[in-house]
């Protein structure tokens, strides 16, 4: 399975979230809302998640094998940290386009689109 694009958004102020991101998965397969945490130790990612009736919080979806979950965070801290240094006028993926994968223009002021590459 190839992460084949990520696009951030950016929060301002909201406490330790830093960003929420969606990943598309092989162009067939979408994950919505995994934040960006801002930890005690550096950055990190949250899978999507929901609370129980209990209090809980529960994973929605999540890599089951930690190889695959250490691939998926890297690439999305590589894409938020490239998002944070070209700044919100270089808006666009990682290879400097504006469109998303699917060739429509990125409609969110403050996403960046990122297209994956096989490495």
């Amino acid at each position: 399975m190839q992460i084949t694009d990520i696009r951030i958004r950016h929060v301002a102020a909201e406490g330790k979230l830093r960003a929420y991101v969606t990943v598309t998965f092989d162009d067939c397969f979408v994950v919505h809302n995994v934040k960006i945490i801002e930890g005690k130790t550096g950055i990190f990612i949250a899978m999507p998640s929901r609370k129980t009736k209990t209090g809980e919080y529960k994973d929605v979806a999540h890599p089951i094998h930690s190889g695959f979950r250490n691939e998926l965070q890297e690439q999305i801290l590589a894409t938020f940290r490239a998002s944070e240094s070209s700044g919100p006028e270089a808006e666009g993926d990682r290879f400097g386009q504006t469109e998303s994968s699917s060739g429509a223009a990125a409609s969110e002021p403050e996403s960046v689109v990122a297209n994956a590459v096989d490495e």
